[in-house]
């Protein structure tokens, strides 16, 4: 073995005991750390039932403006439409509804002003209340959510 060997694996050596020491060092701290913050409460806390608190949300949609061949097709297709339009409305009552508007000013005299709104959340526990035809072209979907649950599913679910 010359001279250059031994030297290199010296440095081999040192290098390991220097990063191996500092994981061990790394390691000692974080659990020192972890022993220092303070215990957090494990209790869990109960939540009292409520009587349910029913809100509830009513779509339409037209009947001749869906596509299809026949009456009894557009219909389906309506009832379809209706009940999806009354979880929107569901879903804009629970989580509210974002705005976004644009006003456009030349010379001091608006130009253009438009706005436009989307809906976004989860409605889990919707029941149907009432599905039917209104007048001759229109179909409803009456929709309801007990507020009591959603509240109750949103604490169980953060713990």
């Amino acid at each position: 073995m010359n001279k250059l060997d031994m030297l290199c694996k010296a440095l081999v050596l040192s290098a390991s005991v220097a990063v191996l020491s500092g994981c061990e060092t790394a390691s000692r701290s974080l659990v020192e750390f972890a022993e220092a913050l303070p215990d957090a409460p494990r209790t869990m806390e109960t939540v009292e039932a409520k009587a349910p608190e029913w809100v509830r949300a009513t779509g339409y949609a037209p009947i001749s403006l869906q596509s299809g061949q026949t009456k009894e097709h557009k219909m389906i297709q309506a009832m379809r439409a209706s009940k999806l339009r009354a979880y929107q409305e569901l879903t804009a009552i629970v989580h509210g509804q974002y705005l976004f508007g644009t006003t456009a000013v030349r010379d001091m005299v608006v130009q253009n002003d438009q706005f436009k709104t989307a809906v976004s959340g989860i409605v889990r526990g919707a029941r149907l209340v009432k599905s039917y035809p209104v007048q001759d072209d229109v179909y409803a979907t009456v929709l309801e959510v007990d507020v009591n649950q959603l509240q109750r599913a949103w604490i169980k679910s953060s713990q």
